[in-house]
């Protein structure tokens, strides 16, 4: 009988310790080969950031970012693609429009400024035509 309640007592305290370790998590490492979006950028930004991308230009995330090999459902964020370079050049133009034309309260993060984002032209459409250049003079 106190053998039972020793050996109850020991699996509770094992089991409350295991969950204790579960739910400590480890500092996640930081991002890897941000290069235009900011480096201390906190996970739920970037997470926002991305969905916003996948839904402006209907696609997901293997659109910019490669799949990992003999792992279907894996994808390698940091590994750079011609599409990723793409999506970077694009960023960075919706970062210069929104500093240079819209940043009017002078926001020390105007990478977060969202006036002109990736749905003002993509519109769901990941290939959207170039806009026609204005005539001379316009």
């Amino acid at each position: 009988m106190i053998f039972s309640k020793k050996l109850t007592a020991a699996s509770i305290l094992v089991g409350l310790v295991i969950a204790g370790v579960a739910a400590v998590k480890p500092p996640l490492p930081p991002h890897k080969n941000l290069q235009v979006l900011p480096k201390d950028i906190s996970d739920e930004k970037l997470d926002s950031i991305m969905k916003s991308y996948n839904k402006a230009l209907n696609v997901e995330c293997d659109f910019c970012h490669k799949k990992v090999d003999n792992f279907p459902d894996s994808i390698d964020y940091a590994t750079d693609i011609p599409e990723k370079e793409d999506a970077r050049k694009m960023i960075g133009l919706t970062i210069y429009l929104n500093k240079t034309y819209f940043n009017y309260k002078n926001d020390p993060q105007p990478e977060y400024l969202t006036l002109v984002q990736c749905m003002t032209c993509h519109r769901g459409d990941p290939y959207p035509e170039h806009p026609k250049p204005l005539p001379p003079g316009k």
